[in-house]
């Protein structure tokens, strides 16, 4: 029993030794010595412990030749904490402040990469995933010779196709839901947006569903109308994609709407 008690013992010890050590490196005069400690932690990785000591270091050194490291290090604290939008704050500011520094170009890479971090599932508010997109193309302007440039390219595309995602699931919920208009607004707005989109033939095919189907609920006066932009939305889609999956489908509607068309007209005749 005694053999099992000991190791916990001297843990708890160890412990608390740590702990007595942090409480009194926060309050010495130190700041040397403090800021040794405090590297020491963050190589640790125990962030949370480094961060207060960081901040009072900044303070400390502003103005001498230890503040660039210590800022340094305290950006990468928050960013280590998943602080992004501080950390954001921190890199950019460090960039700025510290021009010729070695790790000017490192830390305007990171302050964009925070955005990139803080750009949440696409089918949440995207402020953040346009704001990272900006920074990342604004790091490639300043730093066009980065070797961050090729990561910098594969981050901007992830991005893009999270907003890509979104538009199209925003379009199929106003599918989904017969608002069919604001369906064929958001189908179009996609493919601009999104010329290479993998979501191009659906789309497409979409946009001639949704004239037809908003076409079949609309008022007598505009049934022509309507109809007419099915056949226009047909010609579009099967000059994109004349052997696609949706072909027959297709096809389907523009034969539908064409009799449709010529009874209305054979009606107006008599």
């Amino acid at each position: 029993m005694k053999m099992r008690v000991l190791p916990i013992f001297f843990l708890f010890l160890i412990t608390l030794t740590s702990c007595s050590d942090y409480s009194k490196m926060l309050k010495s005069r130190d700041m040397d010595a403090k800021n040794d400690y405090a590297i020491k932690l963050y190589n640790k990785g125990d962030y949370y412990k480094a961060l207060p000591l960081f901040e009072e270091l900044i303070t400390v050194y502003r103005g001498t030749k230890k503040a660039e490291q210590t800022y340094y290090y305290y950006s990468y604290t928050n960013y280590r904490i998943g602080d992004f939008e501080t950390a954001a704050y921190d890199f950019e500011n460090f960039a700025k402040t510290y021009p010729n520094s070695e790790f000017a170009e490192e830390c305007a890479f990171m302050h964009a990469y925070c955005y990139f971090q803080s750009s949440p599932q696409f089918s949440l508010d995207q402020t953040n995933t346009y704001k990272a997109i900006n920074e990342l193309q604004l790091f490639a302007d300043l730093y066009p010779q980065s070797k961050k440039i090729e990561e910098c390219n594969k981050l901007i595309d992830q991005l893009r196709e999270k907003l890509e995602e979104k538009e199209f699931q925003n379009a199929e919920l106003y599918f989904s839901t017969s608002a069919y208009k604001s369906a064929i607004t958001t189908y179009k707005n996609l493919i601009n947006d999104f010329p290479a989109t993998k979501y191009r033939e659906e789309a497409l095919f979409k946009i001639v569903r949704s004239n037809f189907l908003l076409a079949e609920n609309s008022i007598e006066s505009k049934l022509i109308e309507r109809y007419s932009a099915t056949l226009t939305a047909y010609g579009e889609f099967n000059a994109a994609y004349p052997e696609s999956k949706y072909k027959n489908k297709a096809a389907d509607i523009y034969e539908t709407s064409v009799k449709r068309i010529e009874k209305i007209n054979k009606n107006q005749i008599q």
